[in-house]
């Protein structure tokens, strides 16, 4: 009997022991995330980026958290869980629930507007706005018409200004005008910061309290978050456990610690574990099951498209316009200098990932895409684009829609093209955009009828606009299911002398592309083709081809040669790849044609440094 009774014993002992050791955990210790450990540490060190900080949530709950690096350069003191960061364009979305939970306790109204609410300051006279009232709705989805799209960071001893000299355009180093509307409210978007500052400003009058108390009193507090503040860090309260900034070499900025008096647009300091716990709370209450602070109506007010102008998909505070694995998502990021990341939610269940790095955008770029790949292919978040629907292309289709156009997903048009190709007789888009965001540049297009096509990893539908004639017109972008307006958007936004240039360098040997810029210039003789060809080569860089890069860069100095800018550009790429000796030449040419340039005298005292290590 005693042996039977030992026997049971150990048999319980022994798969205990095994139920520990399969047991998940947030804390980094899942096994099916090592890889990704391992691979974000080595990248890190190749990007030169000092922190990076992760939490993946599934089934409405975090299932796992991990950290790399250091707090600040130079320093043993590493990041953990409970590590901050400026979160930059972050705050706004959190900012928009806090009005949407605002709204629902009856203390405003967003419809409203937002004139009514403002005591210290009025709203600038405009043509624009004579006839439409600007509303709360207005400014939280960025189709308002503000001015100000962002803001530079301030540090201790500057000199910082309140949001009313902010909105008056003082002590402004990047905008250095007050705000002002660029078009009839609700007739266009524009990203703007500046309109958040007037959201922040109304709050702040009508309420009578500072904005960090507002979101801390109605959703920090209420869904117990201790390591997110939008008080300052010239403020009492401010957090300790914090990450410091850093730039593109690494190094601190400054302070380290930036100042953010535009609190509601890019004041938010927060983890991603207290981001996850905010997006997890939206989407229960878009599920409606399981949210406390959160309601149903104000998850999805703040989740409901309002246009596709912006970002092919933006609603109050969030943008929609991201299909990442073919599934729908909530999603915002932020970037100032030195520190970014993203929150990304699934709009039909509980999954997401919450990324925050303490490095510039060259650094922290490659791993945040790095990360959400491999996340995705860890955790089978790629789905299939449902094929039922699908036709062969029409052979004369492909042939008008196959090109180089601006690029027309997402709207981002300085990070590159998108070019539609061919390929086993299926056609593919590739996109800088997702190749940025995802680590995927090569998406297929699938055929619905009527020159319509869906596209892997975007969630809306794209029909290709043609005349009598068969040539293509202009493009129609929609998404089935949802109560929005189109966007049209005609040939002359799609196919420009910028496209042209691409195409020619990238399609074409040198003898051929240097005939066809020619051409160019003389169809196009009010183009400043300097500055268009320095924009491609930045461009062929973004998108990893460097040897094309070098030849645009390299091409525009011998066009230009009186130009400072082009030896600036020749010698940042000669820099990049470690070629000092030619990167000093080109920076002191540089300097030799434009004496003020500070970039180029800090560029030399790097490289000559360098040179003497």
């Amino acid at each position: 009997m005693k042996s039977k009774i030992l026997t049971l014993l150990l048999l319980c002992l022994f798969m205990t022991g095994y139920g520990q050791t399969k047991k998940k955990s947030k804390d980094g210790a899942d096994p099916k995330f090592d890889s990704l450990k391992i691979s974000a540490e080595k990248l890190m060190r190749l990007k030169k980026l000092k922190g990076l900080s992760v939490a993946v949530f599934e089934n409405y709950k975090v299932i796992w958290t991990n950290q790399w690096g250091v707090k600040e350069a130079g320093s043993p003191e590493k990041i953990d869980v409970n590590t901050a960061f400026s979160t930059a364009s972050i705050s706004k979305p959190i900012t928009a629930i806090v009005c949407a939970i605002l709204e629902e306790k009856g203390l405003i109204n967003l419809d409203e507007p937002i004139s009514k609410y403002i005591k210290r300051w009025e709203l600038p006279k405009s043509d624009f706005t004579k006839d439409t009232e600007v509303t709360w709705k207005h400014l939280l989805s960025h189709t308002s018409g503000t001015s100000q799209g962002g803001f530079e960071d301030y540090y201790q001893g500057d000199s910082i200004p309140n949001i009313v000299q902010s909105l008056n355009g003082i002590l402004l180093p990047r905008t250095k005008e007050p705000i002002k509307f660029l078009f009839k409210p609700g007739t266009n978007w524009e990203y703007s910061g500046g309109g958040y500052v007037i959201v922040q400003l109304a709050l702040e009058d009508h309420l009578q309290k500072p904005m960090s108390a507002i979101v801390k009193e109605y959703l920090l507090d209420p869904l117990r978050l201790k390591n997110s503040t939008m008080i300052q860090p010239n403020e009492k309260g401010f957090l300790t456990n914090i990450a410091k900034v850093h730039n593109d070499n690494g190094e601190i900025i400054r302070t380290g610690i930036p100042i953010t008096p535009q609190v509601a647009p890019s004041g938010l300091w927060s983890t991603p574990s207290d981001l996850a716990v905010i997006a997890i709370e939206m989407q229960k209450a878009l599920l409606g099951k399981g949210n406390k602070v959160i309601s149903s109506h104000v998850a999805r007010k703040v989740t409901d498209i309002v246009t596709l102008m912006g970002p092919r998909g933006w609603g109050y505070g969030w943008q929609r316009g991201v299909g990442w694995g073919n599934q729908e998502w909530f999603f915002h990021d932020g970037s100032n200098t030195g520190v970014g990341g993203d929150v990304l939610a699934n709009m039909k269940n509980g999954s997401g990932i919450v990324i925050l790095a303490n490095g510039d955008k060259p650094n922290r770029f490659p791993l945040m895409s790095h990360v959400k790949n491999k996340v995705f292919n860890i955790l089978h978040w790629n789905i299939p684009k449902d094929t039922k629907r699908v036709k062969k292309v029409p052979e004369n289709l492909a042939k008008v829609v196959i090109g180089v156009y601006n690029e027309f997903l997402l709207g981002y048009t300085r990070i590159g093209m998108n070019t539609i190709f061919q390929e086993n007789n299926e056609l593919y888009i590739n996109s800088p955009v997702l190749k940025q965001d995802i680590g995927i540049g090569k998406n297929k297009m699938y055929y619905l009828g009527n020159n319509t096509f869906m596209i892997d990893n975007y969630p809306n539908l794209v029909q290709f606009d043609l005349n009598k004639n068969n040539e293509l017109v202009g493009m129609t972008i929609f998404k089935e299911k949802e109560n929005v307006k189109e966007l049209i958007i005609p040939i002359e936004k799609l196919k420009t002398v910028d496209t042209k240039l691409y195409d020619a360098f990238i399609n074409n040997d040198s003898a051929k592309a240097l005939l066809l810029y020619q051409q160019l210039k003389m169809e196009y003789p009010t183009i400043n083709f300097e500055n268009a060809l320095n924009s491609l080569g930045y461009q062929l860089y973004a998108e990893n081809r460097s040897t094309d890069a070098f030849h645009v860069f390299d091409f525009n100095v011998k066009e230009f040669p009186k130009s400072s800018n082009v030896y600036d550009s020749r010698a940042e790429y000669y820099f990049n790849n470690k070629q000092y000796v030619l990167a000093k030449k080109d920076y002191e040419k540089c300097l030799e044609l434009n004496p003020e340039s500070g970039n180029a005298k800090e560029m030399l005292l790097r490289i000559n440094n360098l040179l003497q290590q």
